[in-house]
């Protein structure tokens, strides 16, 4: 069976080769931060599951020092010039967007059909996770089909790979460190208080108002913490489930389903995401690089808007059995 252990064992070991790679970087000055905070990473996805929740706990602190203390340094592997990248974009056209849609379209195959195929009374992947398998899975077949594509170097997707997470930093662990923080909160009762405060003001007599009040919970929590998984378990346990699933028998897939995704249109209104719209500031250098509204947030706005809204719509309409 595939489980979701082999996807981390992926992750950790190219986050050990971005740690090497980072180490012979002699135009890196921070080359030897680089390594360390990489390497913390791939030790957290090989071994975290046998460290504990201390030994977890110190290699989170690692991180944050290494990120916080001064932050990290921009590695300079080879690359294409930008002449070769606009004659390849030429040359290739919208054959360039393959790769990358073959990553979603494994993932959603994965959720709706390989997820049920079993082998010798066993299913393939582990009932439990089967998106987040496929998805590695959709990863690693995009990698073969863009090699086989674009004949580049054989470590080419490791040194571009490593170029893209030295320029988004520290930042990239932010989802991660966001959604841990949204499952505290959620021990912690706060989805029971939020839930409690919304009753005493929206009286909840009909699903039409728990479907409005739960996708502009999630969108609105989103904007405050930055990241959709941290306000998920909170307005879940406040709105989601209390009203929506059990008080007026949503279905719990749909509900959560387009429960997140209205959490996403949060993400894109907000710069405290900061690893979805101050970073891109950066890496697409915009003149007002520092004032993520003014720049990419603002590009994003109606688009959230409209999704958000769409969202409502679609939660109210097959969520029900009316």
């Amino acid at each position: 069976m595939i489980t979701l252990t082999w996807v981390y064992i992926l992750a950790g070991l190219i986050f050990m080769a971005f740690a090497w790679m980072s180490v012979t970087d002699r135009e890196n000055p921070k080359r030897l931060r680089n390594a360390a905070f990489w390497g913390l990473m791939a030790v957290s996805f090989l071994f975290g599951s046998y460290l504990g929740d201390l030994g977890n706990g110190i290699l989170l602190v690692g991180l944050v020092l290494i990120g916080g203390i001064g932050g990290l340094g921009q590695g300079r592997p080879a690359t294409t010039s930008p002449e070769e990248r606009r004659t390849l974009a030429a040359r290739f056209g919208n054959r360039l967007f393959i790769p990358a849609l073959i990553i979603p379209a494994t993932a959603l195959l994965g959720t709706l059909v390989l997820a049920k195929i079993e082998i010798g009374g066993r299913p393939l992947f582990d009932a439990k996770d089967p998106t987040l398998i496929a998805l590695g899975l959709g990863v690693l077949l995009a990698l073969v089909v863009a090699m086989a594509m674009f004949r580049p170097p054989a470590t080419a997707p490791l040194q571009e790979g490593r170029r893209l997470m030295d320029a988004v930093g520290w930042a990239a662990i932010l989802p991660q460190m966001l959604a841990a923080l949204g499952a505290v909160f959620a021990l912690a009762g706060v989805g029971q208080v939020v839930g409690g405060l919304v009753a005493d003001v929206i009286p909840m007599n009909g699903p039409l108002i728990a479907v409005v009040a739960y996708c502009l919970g999630m969108a609105l929590f989103t904007f405050i913490m930055g990241n959709a998984f941290a306000a998920f378990p909170v307005m879940t346990a406040a709105i989601g489930l209390p009203f929506v699933i059990l008080q007026f028998d949503g279905d719990p897939a749909i509900v959560c389903a387009i429960g997140m995704l209205s959490g996403f249109c949060g993400t894109l209104l907000t710069p405290m995401a900061a690893n979805f719209n101050v970073v891109p500031a950066n890496l697409l250098e915009l003149p007002d690089r520092n004032a993520a509204f003014n720049g990419v947030i603002r590009a994003q706005a109606p688009t959230a808007l409209a999704m958000l809204g769409a969202n409502i719509v679609l939660m109210y309409a097959l969520a029900f059995r009316f």
